[in-house]
């Protein structure tokens, strides 16, 4: 299975998902020129990844999608929450597939936010306090 890898950019989140690694992970802002060219480039990364992983007939695990947004517009919500409905799919699927979501502990609205993408994705999220400096607990 082919990894992904984005370099971050000033209006656009690193994608690293590598699957050698056990590292899936999308962080930092997400307001891309282009939001549909973006997303659709993951989008089907995910529709590939559970492809390999139907195929393969071994339980991957687990997968633990991480999510650590600083900001993101109300277009590219819109495929996050399709990005989240695909791993939703995944643990549906019999795979022990988590998403991690992120935030700031003075950051209340991307808490909720993760909160309300959690409910409409049907999928139960771990939500992860960053520490002051910006790390993960």
């Amino acid at each position: 299975m082919r990894k992904l890898i984005v370099n971050r950019t000033s209006n656009s989140p690193e994608v690293h998902f590598d699957p050698d690694r056990s590292r899936f992970e999308i962080s930092g802002e997400s307001r891309p020129p282009n939001v549909p060219a973006f997303y659709d480039e993951i989008i089907g990364w995910v529709n590939d990844f559970t492809r390999h992983l139907s195929g393969s007939g071994d339980k991957k695990g687990p997968i633990e999608f991480n999510l650590d947004f600083n900001y993101f517009n109300s277009s590219s919500a819109k495929y996050i929450l399709d990005f989240c409905k695909k791993v939703a799919a995944l643990r549906a699927n019999g795979e022990n597939a988590t998403i991690r979501w992120h935030y700031e502990p003075d950051d209340t609205d991307m808490l909720e936010v993760g909160k309300e993408m959690s409910r409409m994705a049907r999928i139960s999220f771990d939500y992860v306090q960053k520490d002051i400096d910006g790390s993960r607990e």
